[in-house]
């Protein structure tokens, strides 16, 4: 992810701010599209941004609805450039030529994102915008945030965590699971008995 990240910025800055927010926040390209200078949280010790949700699924009133997003310090830095002297309620999220991102054929972000996936040495097949997304929800599983706030924070649900990821998340975590192993070859301790130091 910090290659395909690298690759962005080094082909355009607006592509690289676009590529760093999906990768830390997980999001889907409808809701960073939507997001305003408003939305920007960037001051105090925990910078977030109020991310809209994405309006999929039965309820439709969501499009207005946001809920906050942690964010490093430093893409709240870069966010804050982005943000310097236009109104709160402007796109935070702008193309290079001044456009909004988006799927629409004139704010088309395929072509540019392939390049950046193979400038990263992947291939552009396989890895598209949303596997950003997909490398957020891993790494908070992976770190054992609990699922229920991993689908709040990716606006989904705990049922589609488990139904996309749950096939696939023992390859990652092999660490995690080592640490509740019993291993029987390891004497035998009388809980009772604490050793003193001689």
């Amino acid at each position: 992810m910090r290659r395909i990240v690298a690759a962005a910025y080094e082909r355009d800055r607006a592509l690289g701010v676009l590529a760093e927010v999906a990768a830390v926040t997980g999001a889907r390209l409808s809701q960073l599209a939507r997001l305003e200078i408003g939305d920007l949280q960037a001051d105090g010790a925990n910078p977030r941004l109020l991310m809209p949700l994405s309006a999929k699924g039965r309820r439709r009133n969501k499009r207005h609805e946001r809920r906050p997003a942690p964010i490093t310090a430093a893409l709240a830095s870069v966010l804050k450039q982005e943000a310097a002297g236009r109104p709160s309620e402007a796109p935070l999220l702008l193309r290079d030529n001044g456009e909004r991102w988006g799927h629409g054929r004139r704010r088309h972000h395929r072509n540019d994102f392939r390049a950046v996936v193979e400038a990263a040495g992947l291939d552009p097949d396989q890895v598209t915008l949303s596997a950003l997304r997909h490398s957020s929800i891993v790494r908070m599983l992976v770190s054992n945030t609990p699922i229920r706030i991993v689908a709040t924070l990716h606006d989904t649900s705990v049922k589609m965590i488990e139904r996309t990821y749950s096939r696939h998340i023992a390859e990652h975590t092999d660490a995690l699971a080592r640490r509740a192993l019993l291993d029987v070859s390891q004497p035998l301790a009388d809980s009772n008995v604490v050793p003193l130091k001689a």
